[in-house]
């Protein structure tokens, strides 16, 4: 697929990034948007990167579902979500490599989402974000109500959920929704600089990190402890275990191959 309305490179280090390409519209998410990000998500997962981030061009991240280039009032307002957000979220999570979200400006409705399907939010101090989806009658979307319960605690979640205000980057750091805050100028060195120091690690121990935290609240003590032992197996198979064992035992720092 040719992109149009984002940006995929892949840095020396390994590093993956998508960036929102729509300044103008603040980063809405048409379906095109959305499909281009699916697409891009899917090269990076078949592809040699060890981290993805991802971030928005100009003055926000994103500001959501594009309302204005949808054509009207949809009959079903669902069937966006089946057949361009919902994939698009899924193949994010599936994916076996960490993933940052460096958050430059506000970040709402579906794109408040996008941000926190990652696994380290990093923001601008002036970043904002909002599920702001009530104010127009409709539910939030996106896995948003999935995720922000898991983060932020019921409570929290349905606050942000029904009165649809701004929760600055201080608040979500506060609320555990993000887990830094930058001063603005800082964010994009700072985010490259975390992407790449994850991209440096062991990839395979990394995503099975990821995975195994994804699914923790949905299990048992027993269940977790199991998957703990068939993840610690698979870790312990991998040349970078092996590698950083040798590293230790001579006094020095691994090099891991993320494999």
């Amino acid at each position: 697929m040719n992109f149009d309305h984002i940006r995929l490179e892949t840095s020396p280090a390994a590093v993956a990034t998508i960036t929102l390409a729509r300044p103008e519209t603040l980063n809405a998410m048409s379906a095109r948007t959305v499909d281009e990000l699916r697409a891009a998500v899917q090269q990076v997962s078949g592809s040699d990167a060890r981290c993805l981030l991802i971030t928005g061009e100009g003055r926000g991240f994103s500001s959501g579902a594009d309302l204005v280039s949808g054509g009207g009032l949809p009959d079903d307002a669902g069937a966006a979500l089946e057949k361009h957000f919902n994939p698009l979220i899924e193949a994010l999570f599936e994916l076996s490599i960490p993933v940052v979200a460096a958050v430059n400006g506000p970040a709402a409705g579906a794109g408040c989402s996008l941000a926190l399907c990652a696994d380290i939010v990093i923001a601008a101090r002036s970043a904002y974000f909002l599920q702001a989806f009530i104010n127009i009658g409709l539910i939030p979307d996106a896995g948003a109500t999935w995720l922000l319960p898991r983060l932020a605690g019921r409570a929290r979640a349905i606050e942000m959920m029904m009165l649809g205000e701004r929760i600055s980057a201080e608040q979500a750091r506060d609320w555990g929704l993000i887990s830094r805050v930058v001063e603005d100028e800082h964010l994009a060195s700072e985010a490259v600089l975390l992407a790449t120091n994850l991209a440096q690690g062991p990839t395979v121990a990394l995503g099975l990190v990821r995975k195994l935290a994804r699914n923790s609240e949905q299990l048992s003590l027993s269940e977790a402890l199991a998957a703990e032992r068939a993840a610690q197996r698979e870790a312990g198979r991998t040349g970078d275990f092996k590698a950083a064992v040798a590293a230790f035992l001579q006094k020095h720092q691994p090099r891991f191959e993320g494999r």
